[in-house]
């Protein structure tokens, strides 16, 4: 093959030269993919720590729980950092969603937090909307009207005990500002079950059904939790119980499930197993199954070499499942054979009326 003339091969060369420059100049790898910075790979080892089980990897939500699409356009056209960074910090009161906080007994600092926030927001494809934070004059007499016709099915009575998102839930209302309420009733959450309401109600019953959430914020107390005695992780508490207790009967190995009915007659038993408490620290500071000891989900690896492995190890959480069946997973990739998930989780063990604890101890 003949070879390009000097000239030609200078071009070719100068060419790639100036490819990689403009490569390294704006940022990407390979000419290929935008360099990550340190905070946004940060972000993304924390968001798929702590969140993909329950939002999903990309945002979309309802991976378990319910839980809401992150990664929603509509929404993060609209929210706040101010609203991201509370509900990750203080959590839900009376939901699943953790309060991941330091200073609530979570693993997360407040720059973590602050990360988070920011890889949230990198997910925004449009600029934020200028909402309408107008005087509020709607009648919360009309709304409960409206509310019970067209939100009750979904977000419950006084928007709480529905499917979907808890907005009667006082932490949410306490940094929702009646801007944001008024653009999700409008708009929607496209591409989930939320529809939009513009066309359908009007902005004066929109402003009628904001006016009664409004209510609710009023007359709900935020529940305090627990003051953590130290920083996570919470030291792992005796583990199995009745260590010198018969085996357990009825328990079925993971990837399968046990009912709650049959651990704790096991438990009543004086069986020899551990109950593992999946979910994160401050979750357990605020209520566990008694005798429960805290292995968070998201970090096994600090109490795995505390952690029997000639007992049956009982994983829970209230999602009902998904936290502790990606902790029962852990566990079984690290040889443990004899672990189980219970199966309905908290909300049952509780309806049930067996006993839990608070606070740092089982």
């Amino acid at each position: 093959m003949a070879r390009q003339p000097l000239r030609m091969r200078f071009r070719s060369l100068l060419q790639c030269v100036l490819v990689v420059v403009a490569c390294i100049a704006s940022g990407t790898l390979e000419c290929g993919g935008i360099v990550p910075t340190v905070a946004e790979r940060r972000g993304a080892q924390l968001y798929t720590r702590m969140c993909v089980v329950c939002h999903a990897a990309d945002g979309r939500g309802y991976a378990a729980d319910q839980a809401p699409a992150l990664g929603n356009q509509n929404f993060l056209a609209s929210v706040s950092d101010e609203f991201l960074r509370n509900a990750i910090a203080n959590g839900r009161t009376g939901s699943t969603m953790s309060a991941w906080s330091r200073g609530h007994g979570g693993p997360l600092s407040n720059e973590d937090i602050e990360t988070l926030v920011g890889s949230l927001h990198a997910w925004r494809e449009r600029p934020r909307v200028v909402l309408d934070e107008g005087p509020l004059i709607g009648d919360a007499g009309r709304g409960a009207g409206v509310f019970a016709r067209e939100c009750a099915r979904c977000h419950g009575p006084e928007g709480t005990g529905g499917p979907f998102i808890h907005i009667g839930n006082v932490d949410l209302l306490s940094t929702a500002s009646n801007g944001f309420l008024r653009y999700a009733t409008r708009e929607g959450r496209t591409g989930t079950a939320m529809a939009g309401f513009a066309s359908s109600l009007g902005n004066g019953a929109i402003d009628d059904v904001v006016a009664l959430m409004r209510t609710w914020q009023t007359h709900l107390a935020s529940v305090p939790r627990p003051v953590p005695p130290k920083p996570p992780p919470i030291p792992l508490g005796p583990v199995p119980l009745n260590p010198r207790g018969p085996e357990p009967m009825g328990f079925h190995a993971t990837p399968a499930t046990t009912p709650a009915d049959v651990i704790k007659a096991q438990l009543d038993r004086r069986a020899k197993m551990a109950v593992l408490d999946a979910r994160a620290p401050s979750d357990y500071l605020n209520e566990h199954i008694a005798g429960a000891v805290s292995v968070p989900f998201y970090d096994p690896d600090p109490y795995v070499a505390q952690l029997p492995r000639d007992a049956w190890l009982v994983c829970y959480c209230a999602c009902p499942h998904a936290e502790s069946g990606t902790l029962a997973q852990k566990l079984a990739a690290n040889g443990f054979t004899k672990v189980t998930v219970l199966d309905e989780g908290l909300g049952v063990w509780k309806s049930r009326k067996y006993a839990t604890h608070t606070g740092v101890d089982p």
